[in-house]
């Protein structure tokens, strides 16, 4: 009797995800046609070009993590709907974005992190080409490694940004696992390490303690490693889920890196500007006279109008010897007044003076 009042219980609770998944399913359809609907009166209204609105995304995202009450977590359902806003946005245009491959790279994985999967990713074979194609218009956006929380900043990005017309329009922070790849069935058959060397610096304490006589060489990315241990006897890669299942590798040893918390930023680089979300950082590029008391000078503004720099680095400027420009960070949108205000007084103390975009902070 008891079996039976527990299949009863049973089978009514999946007569009642049935019904939830039908009304869900109804929901995301009317969800879609309205989509469909702001699609065709922007086209009406010649505003094509704006079809995504990284903004928005952000506060949408942000209210899902604020009202969600369980028992799935806040990033998964934000995840969710991130997945659900990428297919309706695909019903207005399906989007073009660039990142560093070839298929499989870390860079991959925060591009549809970001945009979900409902979009068309490029693959290119370095950082300057993913700035050229947006230019040029092969790709409507892009994306690209900025920092690495162990191994410090991916300085050819800052470089490039320097001359670049294009717009930082987000942002994506992805937690980095590294895993030993390979064909073969045990470590103790590895003759060879490929990885991308900032793979190789991250996981340097790990290959020591197990792999210490074992040949490393640097390749290009992670992708491209796990690309020739799919096809090199005796050679494994460092890289992440992607490019192992990718390549069709086996998985010698998890979690490789020697900080857990190993974390990489990613830029989203397109051609708008993108409008306050309400919770935003704001990037510029600077240079300063080479005097005395020049770095506080430029740092006096921000402290002044009590805005909170995140993160600075410099970098030479390639024009004259011992000659640097500064990266900054800051939070809050450039339309903020108080951010406005720093802004136009560290302006009048550079040499050098560009805004590289308001956007979205990360909010997966």
């Amino acid at each position: 009797m008891q079996n039976m009042a527990e299949d009863k219980k049973l089978q009514g609770i999946r007569e009642r995800i049935d019904s939830l998944d039908e009304q869900i399913q109804q929901l995301i359809n009317e969800r879609a046609s309205l989509a469909q609907e702001v699609g065709a009166l922007k086209q009406s209204a010649g505003d094509d070009a704006n079809f995504y609105r990284p903004e928005r995304e952000a506060r949408i995202l942000q209210k899902i993590k604020e009202r969600n009450q369980g028992p799935l977590g806040d990033e998964e359902m934000a995840r969710l709907f991130r997945e659900l806003m990428s297919a309706c946005l695909a019903l207005e245009k399906t989007m073009s974005i660039a990142y560093l491959g070839p298929e499989g790279t870390f860079t991959q994985a925060a591009a549809l992190k970001h945009f979900g999967h409902s979009v068309n990713t490029c693959p290119l074979g370095a950082i300057d080409e993913i700035f050229r194609e947006i230019e040029a218009g092969g790709a409507d956006y892009g994306v690209v490694p900025v920092e690495n929380s162990t191994e410090g900043v991916v300085n050819h990005t800052l470089d490039m940004l320097l001359n670049s017309p294009l717009k930082i329009i987000g942002e994506v922070e992805l937690r980095i696992h590294h895993h030993l790849l390979g064909q073969m069935d045990d470590m103790s058959e590895v003759k060879r390490i490929y990885s991308h060397g900032q793979s190789l610096a991250q996981c340097r304490e790990w290959l020591d303690a197990h792999l210490s006589g074992v040949e490393r060489q640097s390749v290009s990315s992670n992708a491209e490693a796990a690309r020739l241990a799919a096809n090199e006897t005796g050679a494994a890669a460092i890289a992440g889920e992607m490019a192992a299942e990718q390549y069709g590798l086996t998985t010698l040893a998890s979690n490789i890196e020697d900080h857990p918390d190993n974390t990489t930023r990613f830029l989203v680089l397109g051609k708008q500007v993108a409008a306050a979300s309400g919770s935003d950082k704001t990037s510029l590029l600077v240079a300063t006279r080479n005097q005395s008391g020049a770095l506080f000078k430029l740092l006096n503004p921000l402290a002044s109008n009590n805005i909170s720099m995140t993160r600075i680095e410099s970098r030479p400027t390639k024009q004259g010897i011992w000659e640097y420009v500064f990266f900054i960070d800051i939070d809050g949108h450039m339309d903020d007044a108080t951010v406005a205000n720093a802004l136009q007084a560290l302006e009048k103390e550079t040499s050098l003076f560009k805004v590289l975009g308001s956007y979205p902070k990360a909010v997966l």
